[in-house]
């Protein structure tokens, strides 16, 4: 029996700025429904300008891509979570939830359990009320989460979302993301810089070269799930981490 197609498909993907800056050079990858994968490479590379051209918000120099984003189907089957939360400061946090399916066009009250329901999954529910600027770095980030799912989406892109919080923070944020993917089985590529973060989280990690960024290397993570903080300390672990950091310095 055939396997199913790739649910994001690139097929060398070039993206050169109007500056002439070429960010992107034969970049294949795919990604099918259910799975987690990183990108892992140094600063400048293009992890972000490959979530930004699977989600539509720019387009390739030349190459195929095949997503949900840019598909008939529409965004709403792809989310998008960045590194900054991007909360609107004057809306409280079931409002800043509620963003996608009002922009979807649904009320506040036709959305008010789907809001819920995904801030009581992100840990927020008695937080609904409260607005951005009262909230740690922690639950901003959960927020966004939040807003994210809230419309169900097929694909999750994450751009380095836990960069800029603590190790303890970034742990947990870590654990329940893996928590929410189990349950609901979207396809998620997570950009990252973490050897570490990759390696707990992901089924597979693709390797990225300097720019021109290109996908140099593939390296599986052949642990299963449901991952408990226990693996961080397993020789698995460990050999996981050096085989990816091993790819991570011949791509360098």
């Amino acid at each position: 029996m055939p396997a199913d197609p790739p649910l994001i498909s690139l097929r060398r993907v070039h993206k050169r700025f109007a500056n002439g800056v070429s960010a992107l050079e034969d970049v294949d990858l795919q990604l099918r429904a259910g799975e987690f994968v990183s990108l892992l490479g140094p600063s400048g590379c293009g992890k972000s300008t490959v979530l930004r051209l699977i989600a539509g918000l720019d387009g390739p120099s030349s190459g195929d891509i095949e997503s949900p984003a840019v598909a008939a189907s529409g965004a709403a089957d792809t989310a998008f979570v960045f590194q900054d939360p991007t909360l609107m400061p004057w809306a409280n946090v079931a409002d800043n939830v509620w963003l996608p399916l009002r922009l979807a066009g649904r009320s506040r009250a036709q959305a008010d359990a789907a809001a819920r329901e995904a801030l009581q999954r992100v840990g927020l529910a008695d937080f609904a009320a409260a607005y951005p600027a009262q909230l740690s770095g922690g639950m901003r980030m959960r927020a966004s989460i939040a807003r994210a799912l809230v419309t169900a989406p097929r694909a999750l892109l994450m751009d380095e979302p836990f960069a800029a919080l603590d190790e303890i923070t970034r742990h947990k944020l870590n654990d329940d993301l893996l928590r929410l993917w189990q349950a609901q089985r979207f396809a998620t590529l997570f950009v990252t810089h973490s050897v570490f973060e990759a390696v707990y989280l992901s089924q597979r990690v693709l390797v990225m070269g300097p720019r021109p960024g290109r996908i140099l290397a593939e390296v599986a993570i052949d642990e299963p799930h449901p991952r408990s903080p226990a693996f961080r300390t397993t020789p698995r672990f460990a050999q996981a981490c050096a085989a990816l950091s091993e790819a991570l310095q011949a791509a360098a």
